[in-house]
This record gives structure tokens, C-alpha cells and sequence, in this order.
């Protein structure tokens, strides 16, 4: 059998000036393609399990699937040769000690039909049923994932989502049924977080009857790991519930994030506050108009601000409020550090002497004027905050 040369082996050989001849890979049928995607799912549980799949009543349907598949794989000639070269963990290889199972005594219809798979119509990685109503379940709400083929278009969703969460602007909550029933509802266009991945519903079909008489739809949902999933809309719903860290992604203006008091299920989470200043300073004083102080706190603003003329934070010099913003459901430091980037651009710099003499540098002051800041808060709530910055030239939002 003639060696197969790695990277690594071809950039060696290039540096000594040896030239290897490119192989031509012939395209895959459709068989090799579901052999090799079967085998990619056996290697990613074991990166997530830590070990090989095993056989036995008391283990997943699913593992039990992918043993009896590796078996497989590992008994016929044309897979294990098909596979050999993506075995980076050396499942092909059988332990001297590794307990036997029971499918060298059958035949591929018996060996199916322990599957589960009606034999006529079996390929090695299509479970047709399951036997017990338990196991029918489980296939049910875990649909097989596969490889996302136009996930670069849904790329920057993942990524404006990843940002809003880290901004605050989006948040997460429990995924929850109440007296039996799920009350929570998918749509076209949601977030959730299933099995430690970012899940995009990106596309909903034509309601359909359940068998027990209940609406159901079937789901295209993408997965921020490059995979996707065809599944039904009820199955989501279940796997949801039962992950105990399965979330719901809220909308950016899902709740009152601005609202004057809080409803059932809101926890209050601070004030934004606008401050301007009543220093003497000949930088302070030419701009007095337009500079202001943006910050966020958990407390009394009035109690924050007390002792302004002892800080360098608050110039030594008294201030005055000019707005407030109560705020729910949203992480306070998050938020502050969001607003004071968009802002960055007209963020003062101004050195301050404290009590003591010290230089300090106070960095939560800008030369911005309060409609604007206005039109910020507004776009917070709407869930829009991300795309923009100030631009200083025009003194206004603009889009990024």
C-alpha cells in the first residue's frame, strides 16, 4: 500500500527539494459521503465524551447507535479504508482486551434490525425507527446535525448576537413550561442556546398536525458551530426544556430595559445618569454646554454624587443632573462600557489635580451634546446601539 504523505511530510520534502506529485482525489459517491459524515459524528462524540461509544441497554440511543456504526466501520474492508485517514484518534483500532459485542453472530439484516432500521431501505447513517417508545422520543427531539454548507451568511448574525449579549442589549432566560404545557413559542429569526451552542431558527415551514392533534412545524435551525438541523418545531421546544442550561436569547427590546417601574419577572438593575459640570476650568467652562459626564449606577444617584467636589472623577467641582435613565434586566458595566464606545471618538481629555496633588485623568466625561445622547438611549431600547458611533464632525449618530 503506498504511503500517504501529511502536510507536515510534504514541507519537509519541499525544503530538500523534493517535489511531490499532487494526488488527484476522485469525488465521492454519495455512499463514501454518508460513510465518512457517519464517522465524523462517531470522532465528535468522542471529543465530547471522552472516550469510544458503547454498546449496552442502559447507554443513549444514540451512542448505542454510533458503537454499532464503529463496529461497522471497523468490520468491512471498504469503510475502514474509506476512513483510515480521518482516524486521528485511533477508533479503528480494537483493544486485545476490549469486550466483544454480540454482532459478530449476525447478519446485516439481524444487525439492523437491532438498529431499528427497516433493512430494505437502511444506509449506515439513517435511523428510520426505534423500538421503544422511549428511544423514538429521543430521535425525535435530537435531530442529526449536519455541515452548514452557506454558513458564511450567517456568520455576522453570530457575531452581532455574541456582541449585543456581551453589551447587554440582548440578555438570556430560562426556557420554561408551566401546568404540562410549553408556553414558550419559537419564531422565524430567534436565538436560543441549546447544548452549549447559539441556535438560529432561520427558517419556519407550513403549520402540520402532530399526531396528538397539535400544531407543529418543521425547523431549519442553523447552529453557531457551522452545523445545521431539520427538525420539528415541538422536538425544539422539548430539547429546550430539558437542558437545564437551555436558554432563550431575548430581543433587544424585549422587556423594559427604560421602563419607570418594573412588571412581574423584572429585576431592577440601575440608573443611567447625565451629568454636567459646575467647574471653573477654562476647558470645562468653554464647553459646558455640550460636556457631559455618562455613567451607570446601581444606587441613589444623588448619594453618588455627593461628595463630586472632593473627586477627580467628577472634575473637584459640584455637578448637576440633566437626565437619568432607570433601567431593568440588563448587565450595568456591560452597558456603561457600550455607551462610553460609541462616545469614544468625543471622550474629553483633561487632566485634573486631586486633593493630593495627583494628576488623574477622568475618563467617563464627553463632548456630546444631550439630544444626542437622547437618540442613543433610544436606540439601546431598540436594539440598534450596536451598529452605530458619534461622529464628531456632523454631531451626530452615525451607522458603522
Amino acid at each position: 500500500m503506498a504511503k500517504q504523505f501529511t502536510q507536515e511530510d510534504d514541507k519537509l520534502l519541499a525544503e530538500l527539494g523534493i517535489e511531490v506529485e499532487a494526488k488527484k482525489i476522485a469525488a465521492r459517491t454519495p455512499r463514501e459521503v454518508r460513510i465518512i459524515a457517519g464517522f465524523e459524528e462517531i470522532q465528535r462524540f468522542v471529543e465530547e465524551h471522552g472516550h469510544a461509544p458503547r454498546h449496552g441497554e442502559n447507554g443513549d440511543i444514540f451512542e448505542r447507535l454510533y458503537a454499532v456504526r464503529l463496529d461497522r466501520i471497523r468490520e468491512l474492508e471498504e469503510c475502514r479504508t474509506l476512513v483510515e485517514p480521518l482516524d486521528h484518534q485511533g477508533l479503528l483500532i480494537v483493544a486485545a482486551n476490549a469486550q466483544a459485542s454480540d454482532i459478530d453472530g449476525l447478519d446485516d439484516d439481524a444487525l439492523l434490525e437491532e438498529l431499528g432500521v427497516e433493512a430494505e431501505t437502511a444506509e449506515i447513517t439513517a435511523l428510520r425507527h426505534v423500538r421503544s417508545h422511549a428511544e423514538k422520543q429521543a430521535a425525535e427531539e435530537i435531530a442529526n446535525r449536519e455541515r452548514c454548507e452557506d454558513f458564511d451568511k450567517f456568520r455576522p448574525v453570530f457575531d452581532k448576537v455574541r456582541q449585543e449579549l456581551e453589551d447587554g442589549v440582548r440578555t438570556t432566560r430560562e426556557f420554561v413550561k408551566d401546568a404540562g404545557f410549553l408556553k414558550a413559542s419559537i419564531k422565524q429569526g430567534e436565538f436560543f442556546i441549546l447544548g452549549g451552542q447559539t441556535a438560529y431558527v432561520a427558517e419556519v415551514g407550513d403549520p402540520i398536525k402532530a399526531p396528538n392533534g397539535e400544531n407543529d412545524a418543521r425547523l431549519r435551525v442553523i447552529y453557531s458551530n457551522g452545523t445545521e438541523s431539520n427538525l420539528l418545531l415541538r422536538s425544539l421546544q422539548r430539547a429546550l426544556y430539558k437542558d437545564e442550561a437551555g436558554r432563550r436569547i431575548t430581543e433587544p427590546t424585549a422587556g423594559p430595559l427604560f421602563a419607570g417601574r418594573t412588571v412581574d419577572g423584572d429585576e431592577a438593575s440601575g440608573t443611567i445618569y447625565v451629568l454636567r459640570s459646575k467647574s471653573e476650568h477654562p476647558t470645562v467652562a468653554e464647553h459646558r454646554d455640550v460636556l457631559h459626564k455618562i455613567g451607570v449606577t446601581s444606587g441613589k444617584v444623588e448619594r453618588r454624587i455627593a461628595n463630586a467636589r472632593l473627586d477627580p472623577t467628577f472634575l473637584m467641582a459640584d455637578v448637576e443632573v440633566v437626565a437619568t435613565y432607570e433601567l431593568y434586566n440588563i448587565n450595568r458595566s456591560k452597558l456603561e462600557k457600550l455607551i462610553h464606545r460609541v462616545f469614544d471618538a468625543a471622550r474629553l481629555e483633561i487632566e485634573i489635580r486631586d486633593r493630593f496633588g495627583n494628576p488623574i485623568v477622568p475618563r467617563e466625561w464627553f463632548l456630546v451634546p444631550l439630544f444626542v445622547i437622547d437618540g442613543a438611549v433610544q436606540k439601546i431600547k431598540d436594539g440598534e446601539i450596536s451598529n452605530y458611533v458619534y461622529d464628531i464632525n456632523s454631531a451626530q449618530l452615525i451607522s458603522q
